[in-house]
């Protein structure tokens, strides 16, 4: 089953199975007017990218990215503000950026949870202090 789920200027997304990929108009789409009309393989709708196979690969790498370009800039200033404030700032920067519209995750592979769950773990080694190399989860647990 093919559905055409959103046209945006010159370019729509055709949703599917990754099984039905192929079917997919791989080169050119239909002509409006004096419009080709050229498919998209993702989409975005209120901050949300959708994979025209539903994988929300796109999405998880582009919030993954964003949130540690944020802990690269946060590093920066971990000892001039207070740890309560720091504190703030990462959940208000970093941990909001992961929660945003993350009912849409529901039902992933593992494989693609795992790293969004490497955005929290760094959120929290920044936050308290710990190397890369030290886990994470029993520091978490104590306090």
């Amino acid at each position: 089953m093919l559905r055409v789920l959103k046209v945006i200027g010159n370019e729509f997304l055709c949703c599917t199975t990754s099984r039905r990929q192929h079917r997919l108009l791989a080169t050119a789409g239909p002509i409006i007017g004096s419009t080709s009309i050229e498919p998209s393989s993702s989409a975005r709708n209120l901050g949300v990218f959708i994979d025209s196979d539903l994988s929300m690969e796109t999405h998880v790498k582009r919030t993954v990215s964003r949130c540690f370009s944020t802990l690269r800039q946060l590093r920066s200033i971990r000892r001039q503000e207070p740890t309560a404030v720091f504190q703030s700032l990462i959940v208000a920067l970093v941990l909001s950026r992961l929660d945003y519209c993350n009912s849409v995750l529901a039902g992933l592979p593992t494989n693609v949870l795992r790293r969004l769950q490497s955005v929290q773990n760094a959120a929290a080694r920044l936050t308290f202090g710990f190397g890369s190399s030290e886990h994470i989860t029993d520091a978490l647990a104590t306090r």
